[in-house]
């Protein structure tokens, strides 16, 4: 809102300083510095209005040292967390754009399926939530309509070749490169052309010619299979979607472990996202180049500005926890951020956390289901631990079963993510 406003005054006035609201980075550093300071602001208050009305969380008996401290803490903080991501996107990004359009609902629909299952879990009483069917459903969802809005949409294009056109020419460049170099200063710029299509192409890390087009894996089979790339698109983008937003889920177990992981990851891809909207990086680094996308280095700004500031009060022992009113929301924007950026097959690499959270569940529960088959053990009779593949799962579990202690292990995990991270992003150069 406040870019249409003062783009009206620079243009209608010429008021001076408007003009800074052109530049993404600056509205960038403005959405994250709000952000930070609404959670900062009305922490303690909505943590003190949690209490009041005692909605606190409900802790299972897992057997885990300090767990039972923990029952009655404040939970559905992913409400403050949401409002801090959405209320400085409103503010500073441009709102008539698709890509941020796209994130905003992505943002309050997994909001809403994570509070339907706080709010059945908190004053329902009832301790398993919303079904795990209904959850997917959600998910399921909202993968199928931005699988459709990407193959669709008409302004989510790809700029399929860039050709230098002059050597440094005056001209306007791209909005997403620094709109003001041209519209403010004045300045010669190097001009690049090409034509935006549609596209179903993405990112392959450490290769040299870095592009798959999923539209490859079945139009080999002849010219009947090519109707059919839609539909093969919108599962693997729902695909996506899914895991990483239960992935993130189950990462969500002991204090400041999702939120610390969710902001790397979000540090990460505003990086990758601001490159890849940037005409002149994007054809220095040789990358995709994705008109419009740099705008989502607003909204991703204040996710991480959200995630950050949520840790001031999530860090142990923890004041609030999310639940999954954040936990499926976090999740959910990096899955759907990463492919909006063609860069999903990155997560790979930067929510390394989340699949080795995700593995150990998968090997624990194959695990257990093979030792019963074989010793054909009765129902309700549990594996012993010893022959267990974890001693409880998820992964961050273990770790606490083996005595080491939370701080450690969430300290532990967070270092982790950032070499992750250090190692997503020099996957631009390092081919």
């Amino acid at each position: 809102m406040l870019y249409y406003l003062f783009d009206w005054l620079d243009k209608a006035f010429d008021v001076p300083g408007a003009g800074v609201f052109q530049y993404i980075s600056f509205r960038a550093a403005m959405s994250v510095i709000t952000s930070l300071i609404i959670m900062l602001l009305f922490g303690k208050p909505f943590i003190k209005f949690l209490r009041r009305k005692q909605i606190g969380e409900t802790v299972r008996d897992l057997n885990l040292e300090g767990q039972k401290a923990k029952e009655g803490t404040p939970t559905m903080g992913g409400l403050l967390i949401l409002a801090s991501i959405i209320i400085p996107t409103l503010l500073f990004a441009k709102i008539d754009n698709i890509y941020v359009l796209i994130m905003l609902g992505t943002t309050i629909w997994l909001g809403l399926v994570g509070f339907v299952d706080d709010y059945i879990k908190v004053f329902r009483k009832n301790k398993k939530g919303l079904p795990g069917m209904y959850k997917v459903v959600g998910q399921v969802a909202l993968g199928l309509v931005v699988g459709l809005l990407i193959m669709f949409h008409p302004d989510i294009t790809v700029r399929e070749t860039m050709e230098l056109q002059g050597d440094r020419v005056s001209a306007t460049t791209e909005a997403e490169g620094e709109q003001q170099v041209a519209e403010h200063s004045k300045k010669s710029v190097t001009v690049y052309s090409g034509e935006d299509v549609k596209s179903t192409r993405t990112t392959i890390p450490f290769v040299k010619d870095n592009e798959l087009d999923y539209a490859k894996i079945i139009t080999w089979m002849g010219d009947w299979a090519k109707k059919w790339v839609w539909l093969l698109y919108v599962l693997i983008v729902i695909f996506i979607i899914t895991a990483v937003s239960n992935a993130s889920n189950l990462t969500d177990g002991i204090d400041g472990l999702a939120t610390s992981v969710a902001a790397v990851n979000g540090g990460a891809l505003a990086i990758l996202a601001w490159v890849s909207g940037n005409i002149i990086f994007a054809n220095y680094l040789d990358i995709m180049y994705l008109p419009n996308i740099g705008e989502l280095t607003v909204f991703i700004a204040a996710y991480m500005g959200a995630t950050i500031g949520f840790l001031w009060f999530n860090t142990h022992p923890a004041e609030i926890f999310m639940g999954d009113t954040g936990s499926l929301a976090i999740g959910g924007i990096i899955a759907v951020f990463a492919i909006l950026i063609r860069k999903e097959i990155l997560l790979v690499i930067l929510c390394g956390i989340y699949i080795v959270e995700n593995l150990s569940v998968i090997i624990q529960t194959t695990g257990c289901k093979l030792y019963r088959k074989k010793h054909k053990l009765p129902v309700g009779v549990p594996v012993p631990v010893e022959n267990r593949p974890f001693l409880m799962t998820p992964l961050h579990h273990h770790y606490q079963k083996k005595g080491i202690a939370e701080e450690k292990i969430v300290m532990r995990f967070f270092i982790v993510a950032i070499v992750l991270a250090v190692v997503s992003i020099v996957t631009l150069k390092l081919r």
